[in-house]
């Protein structure tokens, strides 16, 4: 009979083999079951559990609080996810890892919805009393914390959530006005006016993590601004050039100066009112150009002199569209002054008869423009900065809602953005009065890249307004100097030696926004959040000594009061004299109204959380913040900030950043386009475990695609790698035996294999590294398992008999593999990894995730073993590719039917050593080993020299139980099998 028919005749011995028994389904039904198993860690209580264990190094991640305002979106998924993923390996691996949530309850966004609200209903906000109004926000921030809480949970989250911090709790805001005060006490805070972010449909000032960056049309325009002062430079420079220099004589080049203009160019023409100087940068070469050829009707005349940098004359006369000029001269602007362009406009009434000096400005460059920046110091940091080192006041023309003041002529009333945030009359107005007066030279329609508030959606202006900060420069008077003694010092001390950046860029980005950040403006001029809990001497220079009240016995009753009734005591009737008296007089004091930026907030988190709550941390610090890359300027930034200026230092000992998700085009995501993927979306239709794996799989330290196709293959994977685990779960006995001391070396290469697997994901674990624990263990399940040990070793558990070396070791093998694999997986398939803990481990307070992740011998370890395993798989790869292309041929229909012919080198003989062993791992039912030269023809693979192969089939009859082709099978008891199977059938 030949090996590959079958016999009909032959007892069925199906029954007799020890097949994988498992009610571990292979469909997961993640989206059905992942609830039940959520409910039942609560009745449990794990995490309050897992803070019983004692005795460990404890390990905080201090949870970036969202705002409470809105469903989730695929961002905040994959920052709680990974966040999740930190938490429970760490405590897996040993440590007491501790996670509270919070929420960021304050602040414009949930101010701004209620604001929605009462303008969908005609109701003026500034009518309603401000406790009011606070509550309103209060109970929108509550009900969204509740939404939020449960759509977390449902991702698999472990966390202290019947217990979160919230930065509207009265202890929080008590905490928060606590650390504002330090800044008061220690000198930091101080009043001042100059340019911030500001919002004239929200009225109030942003932070720049409040601001996004979108394209829109503005209008550039190119503006004469009067020479009126020479350089004296220039003039010796005009006494020394000779008749033989150039077409023109000294008189000449002297009346051309005398009537030139300096071309300015700018994209915000509401600012020209304002301009005060012009900026030029030495570096950069500038020329006189006289024009000789121009249209009748062209705003620039034949004649007219302009003074324009030499690198961008061509464009300055494109756009000027002047048909010819020449360059007359060289021209340094140090020293020289110009008018302002509608200086003597008839009915200005004075209001611009001033010089403006050219000044010297590193931020001036030779890319577009004309060389020159019309500067208004109101309006501009670069522009405050150099007024306020020549001590050019500011103006104040512009108003909370960006009208111009009404008083300033031809312009007054003209708003730079109207209430929905579209462009004022403004920029028109100005625009019309410059060509009227003949100062303007040429206007273009261009798109540029603006700043808008990213809660309206409106475009933000630079605007000064008398605002609240903190001097990050001035010295701190706390005490605090082992890293420095100001809030700047200590920040770049605490980035560079005392935070761990993962990744390493981050590390850079944080610390070039430190090193050139202008002072923290602290106030918002909104209603809901924490007041700046400060008073002001009525009539006093905010410069004078006595312009702020510093009294602890005024700032422990604020406190107390907060802590007792929350932030609203300071809006409440009675509530300066409360504090103030009897020590003050509450008539010789104003109380200031303005909120804390939010981010104030959030950075004052490490002081009520980490610091005060029993579960917080020991020293006050975190082990780790972790959020997307926008935290740098946010955050990351604020909490650096805050805790330089309260505690000295960094409240963190390490920073992760994640990027941004787009679609699976690379496409930012939009509702308008339609192209978001939400993750309840994802949770029901795939389940949280193929969600958190899809973030296993990314790198998250870049942009992260998600889709519909990439779900696909993580769902995949997620297949592939429950099949491994349903196999161990189906060929492990109840009670897992111990290693014979005999073991086979196959059996023992895999412990090496799994000690050598727990260094690489412990190690991966602590850096953070969750792609590589990935696909350490997807590659081990598939590639060192299921691809290789489970195929050669499922002959020995389903037919050798019970209690056999082989069997034995397996077995033993399979019970270690389950150890680690589950516990391994754990933090990033918590549901899948508990079905399985559960298949073997019932009870009703079982959980795999009261477990650690179990040590790993290190006399599993056998390094010769395996460089000799490595070397037999490699020769084992000859072999069945050999056997493939007879398959392929159809030769044969299983390996098992072959018996090959294996030349190989002496060398190659002593790693093989057996002919039965190798049989077993090529899967054949035999094989010849031989020194002799390959005949022509025989298989052999390039990378693996000295082995080639030569087929043969096996000789016998087919096993009816194991399948091998042996030479004895039918010469045993039990008919139609071989002598193993007739002994393991007794």
């Amino acid at each position: 009979m030949c090996a590959d028919t079958p016999d009909h005749t032959a007892p069925d011995y199906r029954d007799t083999l020890n097949l994988p028994q498992t009610g571990f389904p292979m469909r997961a039904g993640l989206p059905r079951r992942e609830p039940e198993w959520l409910d039942r860690w609560n009745r449990i209580g794990i995490y309050d559990r897992l803070r019983d264990k004692t005795g460990r190094t404890p390990f905080t991640l201090h949870d970036g609080p969202p705002y409470a305002n809105g469903h989730l979106h695929i961002g905040h998924a994959l920052n709680k996810i990974l966040k999740d993923m930190v938490v429970r390996s760490q405590q897996m691996m040993g440590r007491d890892a501790r996670y509270i949530p919070g929420w960021d309850c304050h602040g414009l966004p949930i101010e701004w919805k209620i604001e929605e609200k009462y303008r969908a209903r005609g109701q003026d906000k500034d009518a309603v009393p401000v406790i009011e109004f606070r509550q309103e926000c209060r109970d929108f921030a509550a009900g969204w914390v509740d939404i939020q809480r449960d759509e977390f949970r449902r991702l698999g989250v472990t966390g202290k959530w019947d217990a979160p911090y919230l930065t509207m709790d009265f202890h929080a805001e008590r905490v928060i006005a606590e650390e504002f005060q330090k800044f008061l006490m220690n000198g930091t805070l101080y009043q001042g006016s100059k340019p911030v972010m500001w919002s004239p449909v929200e009225k109030t000032a942003l932070a720049e993590a409040e601001v996004e960056y979108h394209d829109r049309q503005a209008d550039a325009i190119w503006v004469k601004f009067p020479l009126v002062k020479l350089p004296a430079t220039m003039m010796d420079a005009i006494m020394s050039i000779g008749d033989d220099e150039g077409q023109f004589e000294v008189a000449g080049i002297d009346r051309a100066l005398r009537q030139a203009s300096i071309l300015a160019w700018t994209t915000t023409p509401w600012t020209i009112p304002q301009s005060r100087f012009l900026a030029f940068n030495p570096a950069i070469s500038y020329g006189v150009y006289q024009v000789t050829d121009a249209a009748d009707d062209n705003w620039v005349k034949k004649d007219e002199v302009l003074i324009v940098a030499d690198d961008l004359a061509a464009s300055a006369k494109e756009a000027a569209r002047i048909d010819d000029w020449h360059r007359v001269i060289g021209f340094n602007p140090d020293g020289a002054a110009c008018a302002h362009p509608l200086r003597g406009a008839e009915g200005a009434n004075g209001e611009w008869d001033y010089d403006e000096p050219l000044l010297a400005g590193d931020h001036v460059t030779a890319d577009t423009g004309t060389g020159f920046v019309h500067s208004a110091p109101s309006h501009g940091d670069d522009d405050y900065a150099l007024a306020r080192k020549h001590g050019i006041a500011l103006t104040w023309n512009v108003m909370d809602d960006s009208a111009l003041r009404p008083d300033l002529p031809f312009f007054g009333g003209q708003r730079v953005l109207k209430d929905n945030g579209k462009p004022g009359g403004a920029n028109r107005a100005v625009i019309d009065k410059l060509r009227e007066v003949g100062a303007l030279a040429a206007t273009r329609r261009i798109t540029l890249s603006d700043a808008h508030s990213w809660r309206s959606k409106a475009p933000v202006i630079r605007l000064n307004r008398p605002q609240w900060f903190a001097a990050i420069d001035r010295p701190v008077g706390d005490g605090l100097d082992e890293y420095g003694t100001t809030i700047r010092d200590r920040a770049l001390t605490s980035i560079d030696d005392l935070v761990t950046w993962t990744p390493r860029t981050g590390r850079n980005r944080l610390h070039s926004m430190i090193q050139s950040r202008p002072d923290w403006v602290l106030s918002r001029q909104r209603a809901w959040g924490v007041p700046m809990t400060c008073f002001t001497r009525k009539g006093a220079n905010p410069d004078d000594a006595d312009f702020l009240l510093r009294d602890p016995a005024v700032n422990a009753r604020i406190l107390a009061a907060f802590e007792a009734e929350g932030a609203d005591a300071w809006y409440r009737d009675g509530a300066k004299e409360r504090f103030l008296a009897p020590d003050h007089d509450p008539d010789d004091y104003d109380q200031v109204f303005d909120i804390l930026d939010v981010w104030f907030d959030s950075g004052s988190t490490h002081a009520f959380v980490l610091r005060d709550r029993p579960d917080g941390s020991k020293d006050g610090l975190a082990d780790l913040y972790l959020e997307g890359t926008d935290q740098h300027r946010g955050w990351f930034h604020s909490s650096m900030l805050q805790g330089c200026g309260t505690i000295g230092r960094a409240p963190y000992r390490g920073v992760l950043t994640h990027g941004f998700t787009l679609d699976e085009k690379g496409m930012k995501m939009s509702k308008s386009v339609g192209n978001t993927v939400a993750p309840e979306k994802v949770v029901g239709q795939y389940g949280a475990d193929i969600l958190r794996l899809w973030v296993a799989q990314s790198d998250y330290t870049a942009d992260l695609r998600i889709g519909d196709e990439i779900l696909k293959g993580v769902a995949d994977s997620y297949r592939r790698l429950r099949n491994t685990l349903r196999f161990v779960l189906g060929s492990l006995p109840q009670d897992v035996p111990a290693m014979p001391k005999d073991a086979p070396d196959l059996d023992r290469y895999i412990l090496h294999r799994l000690w050598e697997i727990d260094g690489h994901v412990r190690t991966a674990y602590a850096a953070y590294d969750f792609q590589r624990v990935w696909r350490t263990i997807f590659d081990f399940a598939t590639l060192d398992l299921s691809a290789f040990y489970f195929d050669v070793r499922k002959d020995a558990l389903y037919c050798d008999p019970q209690g056999t070396p082989r069997r034995t070791a397996c077995e033993s093998v399979l019970g270690a593999i389950y150890d680690r694999m589950v516990t391994w997986l754990a933090p990033i398939l918590p549901f899948t990894t508990e079905e399985i803990w559960l298949d073997r481990h019932p009870g009703p307070d079982s959980s795999v995730h009261l477990h650690d992740m179990p040590a790993t011998p290190d006399d599993w370890r056998d390094d010769a073993l395996a460089d000799r395993m490595r070397r037999l798989r490699a020769m084992r790869r000859v072999v069945t590719g050999a056997l493939e292309g007879m398959r392929r041929d159809k030769i044969i229909g299983a390996s098992l039917e072959a018996a090959p012919v294996v030349h190989l080198t002496p060398s190659n003989v002593q790693i093989v050593q057996d002919a039965d062993t190798f049989a077993d791992l090529c899967i054949t039912s035999g094989v010849h080993l031989t020194t002799d030269p390959a005949p022509e023809g025989a298989f052999r693979l390039d990378d693996v020299p000295g082995v080639a192969v030569v087929f043969a089939p096996a000789k016998g009859a087919k096993c009816a139980r194991c399948w091998k082709v042996l030479p004895d099978v039918g010469t045993h008891p039990h008919p139609a099998t071989c002598a193993r199977c007739d002994e393991a059938l007794g």
